[in-house]
């Protein structure tokens, strides 16, 4: 019994590990991600991978060179400053000057995230924050798109095309089969609906993320597209909703852990990004949806704590206290 005591190692949660490190869930997103970046290449030509690659280097560069000014142990190795970066350019338009790209991911590394004390202490989405920031600060080529395979035109003057809301508001919509490849305008990796979702298929297969975010996210806009009398498959295929849906409600940082935070915050991302698309003078709410959902997440994970096997149900001031 003496000898039984002496082998038993005691130590601080958790006792159990699934084997995945942040390095190894990052690069299961990276690789998610490739099918979109790949489309964004075919559709908007090479400068949209030029421009991945600028908000990469420029996530990466300045976590390196900011954790180094502050005498911080060095975390570029966990790849998130890699999808962050791929994230922000996936959420730009294929003509943003190279140096606002630049820009957005110093502040989406810098401002967002180490400032907030870097990997899972940031309250909302670097990628999201910045991109809004971006258009705040730089509406005008923010809101600056080119038709597909504009870059296969002998002509030099290419004249910039109206996003899919602009067109919707006049009736000129694209078929919903274009609407699923791409062949629309829009940001780098937002038109390709075929590519996220083999991207968020595989983030499931990998056990990376569960259907049940964007499952809600993409059905609440569906139904209340109906309700209100929009088209649902033109609504779930429009904008940024699959990109945001997939990949950006679902980081772990900045959205609920229990299954009834998720939905909750799931459906107020869908509620508030139709309510943006057909009452705002916004044409896009996702982005808004999901900063404003982030902001909101210690709350719904306070309301929805789950109660211990075997212990009575409390008050919600006393849970706090």
């Amino acid at each position: 019994m003496k000898q039984a005591a002496e082998t038993l190692n005691v130590s601080i949660s958790p006792h159990l590990h699934s084997g995945r490190t942040s390095r190894s869930i990052m690069l299961d997103v990276v690789i998610a991600l490739i099918p979109a970046m790949a489309a964004s290449g075919i559709i908007f030509g090479f400068r949209a991978i030029l421009l991945i690659g600028v908000t990469t280097v420029s996530c990466v560069v300045s976590e390196y060179a900011f954790r180094k000014i502050i005498k911080r142990s060095q975390s570029i190795n966990d790849l998130t400053a890699v999808v962050t970066g791929i994230l922000l350019a996936l959420n730009l338009p294929v003509t943003l000057p190279f140096w606002m790209a630049a820009l957005g991911g110093g502040i989406a590394i810098i401002i967002v995230k180490q400032f907030f004390g870097g990997v899972g202490q940031n309250f909302v989405n670097p990628a999201i924050t910045a991109r809004i920031v971006l258009l705040m600060s730089f509406a005008s080529q923010m809101n600056v798109w080119k038709e597909p395979f504009y870059y296969l035109s002998e002509s030099t003057d290419i004249v910039s095309s109206a996003t899919y809301f602009a067109n919707a508001a006049e009736g000129n919509l694209p078929s919903l089969t274009d609407m699923f490849l791409g062949v629309r305008t829009g940001s780098l990796g937002e038109t390709c609906a075929v590519a996220l979702l083999l991207g968020g298929f595989y983030l499931i297969f990998r056990g990376v993320i569960t259907p049940l975010i964007p499952a809600c996210f993409i059905g609440t806009v569906a139904v209340l597209s109906l309700l209100l009398g929009g088209d649902p498959l033109y609504q779930v295929l429009s904008g940024g909703l699959l990109l945001g849906a997939i990949f950006m409600a679902t980081d772990y940082t900045t959205s609920p852990i229990n299954r009834k935070g998720k939905i909750i915050f799931a459906i107020g991302c869908g509620v508030i990004t139709v309510l943006i698309r057909f009452y705002a003078s916004l044409p896009e709410g996702v982005s808004y949806a999901i900063l404003l959902m982030n902001i909101l997440v210690p709350h719904i994970e306070t309301l929805t704590i789950p109660r211990a096997f075997g212990e009575k149900r409390r008050d919600i001031n006393e849970t706090v206290k």
